[in-house]
């Protein structure tokens, strides 16, 4: 069965014409996968879904995301990091080796942790979204092992905070979807000025509380801050939730922005 595959010039050229097109065809693809960057399942004969192409010095590895998480792209990486993946190919990241070791997978994905609360700031209270990854995120491409999860959002208009005490100025273009009182995603500019695609989006939509969600409708927009892994945790309680925010803007761990809502 055909699949709705994007298979980009760069990922061509890397795996030939002939490997391409047996993908597009089914013939070589899975139908359903995990997807590469936000780890939940997708579905190539349903739904637009990317190739992504991971090379290390010996070793190539395909695997599938949704289109809106991650667009079709060859990601340069180090052997280390395809010999240190934790889950095969053929497993349930939906991946498949173009060449050497048929055990070699693609390295851990860091998936985005979203919590949402309530944050008084100047006596009012606005509606939140607390975003941290669950590991370290690299810049796309790069071979480091460092953490640029906040200069990758400070470059997209995400302000540093030393302490939560003013709302954030609106990012435009960015902007929080609501759909049904639930949560769904967390959407960004498009590329060359393209519609929205989700840089966030809930496996399931989520449900938030209703002073939350009168809170957004009040507001027609919502805070979101971002801070690296270890520095918020799964607080229980908005109070906790706010002592955790407070803590990493002191220790400059803590970026925000006021997004626009979208939807209701």
């Amino acid at each position: 069965m055909p699949r709705m595959l994007d298979v980009s010039d760069d990922v061509r050229a890397e795996i030939g014409d002939e490997e391409a097109d047996r993908l597009l065809t089914g013939d070589n693809a899975p139908g359903t996968y995990d997807c590469t960057s936000c780890r939940t399942p997708g579905d190539s004969t349903q739904e637009p879904t990317s190739t992504v192409l991971f090379i290390g010095d010996e070793t190539a590895v395909l695997a599938f995301a949704h289109a809106g998480c991650l667009p079709s792209q060859v990601v340069q990486v180090t052997e280390e990091q395809l010999q240190g993946a934790v889950r095969s190919i053929g497993g349930d990241l939906g991946a498949s080796a173009t060449g050497g070791d048929p055990e070699k997978a693609v390295p851990e994905q860091a998936v985005l942790g979203v919590t949402s609360g309530l944050v008084l700031i100047a006596g009012e209270l606005h509606p939140a979204l607390v975003v941290e990854p669950t590991a370290p995120v690299v810049r796309p491409g790069s071979t480091g092992t460092g953490d640029d999860f906040l200069p990758l959002l400070i470059e997209q208009g995400f302000m540093p905070l030393s302490e939560v005490a003013a709302v954030p100025p609106v990012l435009h273009g960015w902007s929080v979807l609501l759909a049904v009182g639930q949560l769904h995603a967390v959407l960004q500019p498009g590329a060359d000025g393209g519609q929205p695609v989700a840089w966030w989006q809930a496996h399931q939509p989520l449900q938030v509380t209703e002073g939350w969600r009168a809170a957004a409708n009040k507001h027609q927009q919502v805070l979101m801050f971002a801070a690296p892994v270890g520095s918020i945790g799964r607080q229980p309680r908005e109070d906790l939730l706010r002592d955790a925010l407070d803590k990493a803007a002191a220790n400059g761990q803590l970026v925000a922005a006021a997004l626009p809502l979208a939807g209701t």
